[in-house]
């Protein structure tokens, strides 16, 4: 299944807003996914992925690219069909209209290989023609020496124990997961004679509940499955049902699985029908407990073991839960009594510890990487508040430093670090040692890692025996990794506070220069512990961030496609996940392009599900679209949840707003796309376009140069309303707005731009072909008029200048483009460049404000931007749209008060995109469990 997004009438959408096929500065390259078009086959059909919309019916399609339903307003169906490997992929709602497909071009999935029944009967050699009678000779071969042991199970009996197998009277098969069937593989046999309790095959006595080896494809490993079923069909074949574990490298992880312990297995929901004689023999599998540890479980070289459940939907992999008998009723088997698990042994999971939100403890400590200006965490504080949670952004890193100084304006109670996050990693390490060495004197209990430590007390003094030095140090203020003096020497550095001089003369100082200062080290640690000053593990409660990848930008020719990993450009998402790795903390968020699943086979986006499964984190990945709660802005971005095995797994918030749709998401990933089921009832608001966001803006020029300006006009939707609200601190509903308006003045054009710009007619689908000079020929290509005259500017440029006409082959609709009031934009982007972006005001001549830009991305109006106007747009575009991550935040309040249902999915309250107060479920209200 795949996600349905609600979409609303494709003439909304401004075909100078699409992005091109090459990549934008952001780094989002809607044309690098060319290489990941083919599909692995799959390992079940229900596996298979869809078309965007979601759809029982559709639980057995093949991978559909690009085939969209989208509702429109005026309640017709728009299709849209991209052909792929030579052939339409399709799904079974539009099947009528398509060409037949072959059963190979069906099956594709999002897991490796695994068996279906129908390989299953290819391996044993035993493929039967469908509706005839089987011959003894037939059937001899078909079960080969296998047989079931003792008597059938009574009639009625096993019609109560397995009521699937009885339902459809005189039917052969129905598909496991669907109601209707798409194709022959995973049927649910229907002429089922009678079940049995036990069976022999090869010599080994099998019961219900025995895990088994079953026959693989050749120079494979054998699968590996639980036994739920015998049964013999009215034909006298002999079948089971399995319910199958997944090894690591058969997940979305796959190769970049490589380093997983393969002893390790991963329980699934997913289970079929099979020959009896595809059975190899026995195999135990333990269940265990999980924890954040990176040792490697003591377990029988001929063991198995497993402690977390996967689903292909949303990739998710997730704490089993258990009772606190230690009872595991998510793995009984509802058609099994006789011992159902005589081949796993289980130990029992840890009770989690729940919050409560009128606690003490309800407050979470944030960690931001990659913080930007601050939208992730931002957007996450306000989420989570509004669900009862008190979430507290304690540390932000960043290397851009007027990202970091509009971060630390706007939030001054946060430790803003101005440094590379690998140096940021090198510090926690050295910190640590610190403290270690410090935390008697400091009175404080620290954990830390065991290592070697670069201060050697027989070596430090006290800055008393050293008076007769010119300089003295009173106190030590701050501390950093690196090199921020451009010394050439990186390492460890204190910044040092000298007698008799101001802050002014603060130095940065090596660690070995300070070797005689014991005491005022020993004082530094101990303000820096009770303050808080860098987290140690323990310390932090959350991490989010949105690590670069540079290397996979569409801006880059020389793409490691092979080995992006080894792209230094790259190496932020590892760096990344090496800070959850020492931090430990109980719940990890990472924001990234869609590319990571697009490019060199989703290498990026699968290592990091990787190394957070590693670490025996929880995982879930969705795609969400930034429309979808309340934004004229398409948006797509892939988010990543990861958190503690004894904590609830925060889920996805389900769309509230009717999206407009823009370009989509990976073939292979659309199962992870955020969406409705098709047909499940929903109530959702009107889709917002730029009028409803930016109607309320005073009127400013090309060369506007006011900080700060009046509003003029009263709030005039529910989306002005709530983006005018001032700061506030108490949860209560604010009806008071700001009357001052920040950063509404946007990049002053050149000036033979401005003049183009000028004669930009002010109407929808205005752009440089609106130009004198240019006309348009039968093939819709923009071309210079040969009649006329070029017209040139004052600069004796022309006025049309040859890099739009040669755009994108004469065909380009966005250069010196207008967007108009019932449009979207695509995806805000790190730089406004008229040449090649829709991005000219409907009626003003000039570029989209600073704030303008902010809202398109859901800032606050009190949220202000330092730097230059080039440095604020690149905040605006690197950011996380605050909407977004607002739901999100929400989720994660939920989830940290285990008032959040076990799926993947979950519908946010009524209202909630332009409301400060939400209605808390009393348990579960709201919460749509969604089926994994």
């Amino acid at each position: 299944m795949a996600a349905e997004i609600p979409f609303t009438a494709p003439d909304l959408i401004s075909p100078i807003c699409d992005r091109s096929p090459t990549a934008s500065p952001d780094g989002d390259n809607p044309g690098a996914s060319g290489e990941n078009a083919r599909m692995v086959k799959p390992r079940f059909s229900p596996l298979t992925v869809s078309a965007t919309p979601r759809s029982k019916e559709n639980t057995n399609s093949a991978s559909f690219d690009g085939i969209c339903n989208s509702t429109l307003r005026s309640g017709h169906t728009w299709k849209k069909q991209l052909i792929e490997n030579g052939g339409p992929r399709r799904s079974p709602r539009t099947a009528a209209s398509l060409p037949e497909l072959s059963s190979e071009k069906k099956r594709s999935s999002m897991s490796a290989d695994l068996p279906t029944s129908e390989r299953l009967r290819d391996f044993s050699g035993s493929k039967l023609k469908k509706n005839s009678s089987s011959s003894l000779k037939n059937l001899e071969r078909v079960n080969g020496s296998t047989r079931f042991i003792g008597e059938p199970v009574l009639d009625e009996e096993a019609r109560r124990r397995w009521p699937h197998h009885y339902v459809r009277q005189g039917a052969k098969h129905i598909s496991w997961n669907s109601t209707d069937i798409f194709d022959d593989e995973d049927e649910i046999i229907l002429n089922v004679k009678c079940h049995y309790l036990q069976a022999n095959v090869a010599g080994y006595v099998f019961n219900l509940g025995d895990c088994a080896y079953v026959k693989s494809q050749k120079g494979k490993s054998d699968y590996v499955g639980r036994i739920l079923e015998f049964f013999e069909t009215t034909e006298g074949e002999y079948y089971f049902t399995v319910q199958w574990f997944f090894r690591a490298e058969d997940t979305v992880m796959k190769d970049q699985a490589r380093c997983h312990d393969k002893k390790r297995l991963f329980y699934s929901d997913l289970r079929n029908d099979n020959l009896l004689n595809c059975i190899v023999s026995k195999v135990k599998v333990e269940q265990v407990a999980q924890s954040v540890e990176l040792k490697c479980r003591p377990t029988p070289s001929y063991y198995f073991y497993y402690d977390m459940k996967y689903s292909v939907d949303y990739s998710t992999f997730q704490t089993i839960e258990s009772s606190e008998s230690g009872e595991k009723s998510d793995l009984s088997s509802s058609c099994s009594e006789a011992d159902p698990f005589s081949g796993i042994q289980m130990n029992t999971l840890k009770k989690p510890t729940i919050i409560n939100s009128n606690s003490a403890k309800a407050e979470l400590s944030l960690l931001d990487l990659y913080s930007g200006c601050g939208g992730m965490s931002t957007g996450l504080c306000l989420g989570a508040k509004a669900a009862g949670i008190k979430l507290v952004t304690k540390w932000s890193v960043d290397l851009d430093e007027a990202a970091c100084q509009s971060l630390k304006l706007n939030h001054p109670e946060v430790q803003v670090r101005n440094e590379k996050v690998d140096d940021f990693l090198e510090l926690l390490k050295e910190w640590s040692n610190i403290c270690r060495q410090y935390a008697s004197s400091a009175g404080k209990s620290c954990k830390m890692n065991s290592m070697s430590t670069r201060l050697n007390e027989s070596h430090l003094k006290t800055c008393d025996e050293s008076s007769s030095k010119e300089y003295e140090v009173l106190k030590l203020v701050d501390i950093c990794y690196g090199d921020p003096t451009e010394s050439g020497k990186h390492g460890l550095k204190f910044k040092v506070r000298w007698k008799g001089y101001d802050s002014s003369e603060d130095t940065w100082e090596p660690l070995e220069n300070l070797s005689n200062c014991k005491d005022r080290i020993k004082d530094f640690v101990r303000e820096g512990i009770s303050s808080k000053i860098l987290p140690l593990p323990g310390d932090v409660d959350f991490i989010c961030g949105g690590p670069p990848c540079q290397g996979i930008s569409g801006l880059n020719r020389f793409r490691n496609a092979d080995a992006p990993l080894d792209d230094e450009r790259n190496r932020q998402i590892v760096v990344f996940m090496d800070t959850v790795q020492f931090l430990k903390p109980k719940y990890v968020l990472m924001e990234n392009v869609v590319d990571i699943l697009k490019f060199a086979k989703a290498t990026l986006g699968r290592y990091a599900l990787s190394r957070l499964i590693g670490m025996n984190y929880q995982a879930r990945l969705g795609i969400m679209a930034a429309s979808c709660y309340g934004l004229p802005q398409f948006r797509l971005r892939v988010f990543l949840w990861g958190c503690h095995p004894n904590e609830k797994l925060p889920q996805f918030p389900l769309p509230n707003h009717e999206t407009i749709l823009k370009n989509g998401s990976s073939v292979e990933f659309e199962r992870n796309l955020v969406g409705y089921d098709e047909g499940q009832p929903r109530t959702l608001e009107k889709a917002l376009a730029l009028e409803d966001i930016l109607s309320d803006l005073p009127p400013v020029s090309n060369t506007e140069d006011r900080e700060e300006m009046p509003y003029m006009k009263d709030p005039q939707t529910d989306f002005q309303r709530f983006i005018r609200r001032p700061r506030f601190e108490d949860s209560g509903s604010v009806t008071s707005t700001n009357s001052i308006l920040y950063d509404h003045r946007p990049l002053p054009l050149g000036e033979d731009d401005y003049l183009r710009v000028c004669k930009i007619p002010h109407r929808k689908g205005a752009n440089f072909k609106d130009l004198p000079g240019v006309i348009i020929g039968a093939d819709k290509k923009a071309r210079l008029d040969p009649s006329m005259k070029r017209i040139l500017l004052p600069s004796g440029r022309p006025l049309v200048p040859n890099y739009s006409i040669n755009y994108w082959n004469a065909k380009a609709l966005r250069s010196f483009a207008r967007l108009w009031w019932d449009e979207v934009v695509s995806t805000v982007l790190t730089f406004p460049d008229t040449h090649f972006q829709a991005v000219l005001h409907p009626e003003q001549d000039r570029l989209l404000t600073i704030r303008e830009t902010a809202r398109l991305q859901g800032f606050p109006d009190y949220y202000r931007f330092c730097g230059t106007f080039r440095e604020r747009y690149r905040q605006l575009g690197n950011a996380v749209a605050v909407p977004v991550a607002r739901v999100l935040g929400y989720a994660l309040g939920l989830a940290c008060m285990r008032q959040s249902g076990d799926g993947p999915l979950m519908t946010l309250p009524p209202k909630f995109a332009f409301s400060d107060t939400v209605e808390q479920p009393s348990s579960s209200s709201g919460i749509q469990e969604g089926s994994s």
